[in-house]
């Protein structure tokens, strides 16, 4: 596959865009420098927050702000643009109605290999963001592979939103403790088959080695499916 390079609107959150850029570099099959992806990475940080923006109705202030980006990838000449953020591709439509480069689904791909890795009518647990969770992006892709995705309650919930918002954009800690237990209890309580990270925040906590059966993380996704489209070869299929 010929080599093409990769445009990255990140900031969704910083740290998290950090880390993206880090896994694509960990993840490659290479052997010198010229063997990485070449990536022009966009640090969005001041884009409005996708879940305040949802939660809100003032969707187009978003949209007002990623449209510029947009255009930016398109002046360097990227082949393909990856979001790590999931909360954003409730806009994707919109986004990808903006620029003729195609944009990486982070979700679409995400739930396609968790139906081929498990098979239809399984049950998965999903941890995201608040907007995520209200636009259903996760949902209506369940739906189309006949996936059951298990809604967190309230209190799991708020407790997401405390790790992401305040544990990981605030104070960066990454302590794993508080995920795992979330993840524990999808899997034992309620009976699910696998558990998507489905917030690049969660994405930059090392769980243990008994926490990562089963977890699907979708910011990895992303990243190997970024590397192929690149045309380089992620270490998962050596």
């Amino acid at each position: 596959m010929e080599n093409k390079s990769l445009g990255v609107i990140g900031g969704m959150g910083p740290k998290a865009t950090a880390v993206f850029f880090d896994k694509v570099i960990e993840n490659t099959v290479a052997q010198c420098d010229q063997e990485h992806v070449d990536m022009l990475i966009m640090n969005h940080a001041t884009i409005p927050d996708r879940t305040t923006v949802i939660m809100e109705g003032t969707e187009q202030r978003f949209l007002d702000a990623v449209a510029r980006d947009l255009k930016l990838m398109e002046h360097a000449g990227v082949a393909h643009i990856a979001i790590p953020c999931n909360t954003s591709h409730y806009f994707y439509d919109d986004m990808q109605a903006m620029t003729s480069i195609p944009i990486i689904h982070m979700v679409e791909e995400t739930i396609r290999l968790i139906h081929d890795r498990y098979g239809a009518g399984i049950k998965v647990g999903v941890l995201a963001t608040s907007g995520t969770m209200k636009t259903g992006v996760y949902a209506k892709a369940c739906q189309k592979y006949g996936i059951d995705l298990h809604i967190p309650n309230e209190t799991m919930q708020a407790q997401t939103m405390k790790i992401i918002y305040s544990n990981v954009k605030r104070d960066m800690d990454f302590s794993p403790e508080e995920l795992e237990v979330q993840i524990d209890e999808l899997r034992t309580e309620h009976g699910c088959s696998c558990v998507i990270l489905a917030c690049t925040e969660l994405s930059c906590i090392t769980l243990g080695p008994d926490y990562r059966l089963d977890v699907i993380d979708a910011m990895q996704v992303l990243v190997e499916r970024s590397i192929i489209l690149s045309g380089r070869t992620p270490k998962s299929t050596v």
